[in-house]
């Protein structure tokens, strides 16, 4: 090969990839002209109970410091029962017979809704229904009139990172604003629920913008704004929206008077962390990592185990664990589904039926610390942990599930690697190295096991407050 051709590859490979990127919008005008009038600005009353209601204004006992106000307290007039608080924020109607899209959080516990569009007329408005789990609401504008302006809802999963979007809503009760900008990022968890997969933007949502759409180019709604990221209480340029499609399921259900059903596994899951993935030889931090699995539930019945890692799901990749709960729930209720699961260094595939979601309870129990000074003298040490083996007569001292096994947690040494890594005591260590645990030895074995292995963390499966997680928790040697 000649050296002109060499030189001429080399050129060619070395080239930077020319991207052709869409124009910046001259205005959006035209389009704000035309999508304005089917936003709407929403205002509430409530009434909100006054602190000194039930039992009046406060008394001072005698030689008190603010005794001498005790006088002054009974002259006032006796409080009212309640005050009437205000609250706005936005909404689009999505059909000319006047039906709203809102947050659930903008008319929540609602006595009077206003609705008032950009004509500056107002109606009254009725709830149809609500869903606080993924914070959508629906209402219905009274009076019969059917010749609203409204808006389509688009494809959310046709949006991409970059696109430009427009926000319309109603922020500090300004009335209708416009702001635009592009998608930030998809797929955001913001730990506001379980079913987290906003769309973020840095286009300017600030309060009162919840429940208003955000647009895209072609005029269709692919969000519902719903939270900011602020400081200040201001925009930032970091603002969240519900995704279209997540959004129009529960619309329609909402709609047609249909109860929302929610598809169910039933598995207890967390995430995948660096140094879980490190305890169990993976390579990549991926998946959702099942802790509990419910009794009874489908995912028992399919034969799903503590420990699996669940990398996908109808298809569907778990790149991460928040995704499985949203994923799982848009599963129509009896649908048979293939699963894969990751079972100690094998891929396996699981066939679950879904199972309908119920409404969950809280039973966590109270954590409280277990041993006293001669207790933890008495109790091994590993890892800084001081655990005793679970038996009959400790089950019943220290008042235990009767079906409780494992270690029970008496304390940990001050500076502990296993206390930084929230282990506390009163926890149970139920599983290490993914292997049942019923005396400190079996302990100690898996820690010199993984030792051995040249493994930095120790997998260990704990029980806290009825409720089971995985915790790494690293192996190096304890200092003296």
């Amino acid at each position: 090969m000649s050296l002109i051709r060499i030189l001429v590859i080399a050129v060619l490979f070395t080239l930077p990839i020319k991207v052709q990127a869409a124009a910046t919008p001259e205005s959006f005008a035209d389009l704000v002209e035309k999508l304005s009038p089917a936003v709407v600005n929403i205002s509430t009353t409530q009434t909100v109970k006054s602190p000194f209601a039930d039992g009046g204004f406060p008394v001072f006992p005698p030689g008190h410091p603010f005794e001498q106000f005790n006088e002054f307290f009974e002259n006032l007039p006796a409080p009212k029962d309640g005050v009437k608080a205000t609250s706005l924020g936005s909404g689009f109607i999505i059909s000319a017979d006047g039906i709203v899209v809102t947050n659930n959080h903008v008319i929540n516990d609602a006595e009077d809704i206003t609705i008032t569009t950009e004509d500056n007329k107002q109606y009254e408005a009725e709830i149809i229904g609500t869903d606080s789990k993924t914070d959508i609401a629906l209402l219905k504008i009274k009076g019969g009139k059917k010749d609203f302006a409204f808006v389509p809802i688009g494809d959310s999963d046709k949006s991409r990172v970059g696109d430009w979007i427009v926000a319309i809503g109603n922020p500090f009760g300004l009335g209708g604003t416009v702001t635009a900008g592009i998608i930030s990022a998809r797929a955001r968890d913001i730990n506001s629920g379980p079913y987290d997969d906003f769309i973020q933007t840095d286009a300017a949502i600030n309060r009162g913008n919840s429940g208003g759409p955000m647009f895209n180019t072609n005029g269709e709604v692919i969000g519902i704004n719903s939270a900011i990221y602020s400081p200040s209480g201001g925009s930032v340029g970091i603002g969240f929206a519900i995704p279209s499609n997540m959004a129009k399921p529960i619309i329609e259900s909402l709609k047609a008077g249909k109860k929302i059903k929610r598809g169910w596994l039933g598995v207890k899951i967390q995430a995948v962390s660096k140094e879980i993935a490190e305890s169990i030889g993976l390579k990549e931090d991926v998946g959702a990592l099942v802790a509990e699995v419910t009794p009874g539930s489908p995912a028992e019945k399919a034969g799903f185990k503590v420990g699996d890692i669940i990398l996908s799901f109808n298809g569907i990749d778990i790149g991460g664990s928040h995704k499985l709960p949203r994923v799982v729930a848009e599963t129509d209720v009896g649908k048979e589904v293939k699963v894969e699961v990751l079972r100690g260094t094998k891929k396996q595939i699981v066939m679950a039926k879904v199972g309908e979601l119920k409404d969950e309870k809280d039973d966590t129990a109270d954590n409280k610390p277990k041993g006293n000074k001669k207790e933890l003298e008495s109790s091994e040490s590993i890892l800084g942990i001081h655990v005793i083996e679970i038996t009959p007569a400790v089950r019943e001292k220290y008042e235990l599930d009767k079906d409780a096994e494992g270690l029970l947690v008496m304390g940990l040494k001050s500076g502990s690697a296993a206390g930084e890594k929230g282990i506390a005591a009163g926890d149970i260590l139920i599983e290490a190295g993914q292997k049942r645990l019923k005396k400190p030895e079996d302990f100690r074995k898996v820690v010199e096991e993984v030792r051995a292995l040249g493994r930095k963390s120790v997998l260990t499966l704990v029980s806290r407050g009825g409720e089971n997680i995985f915790v790494a928790i690293p192996v190096a040697k304890e200092k003296n």
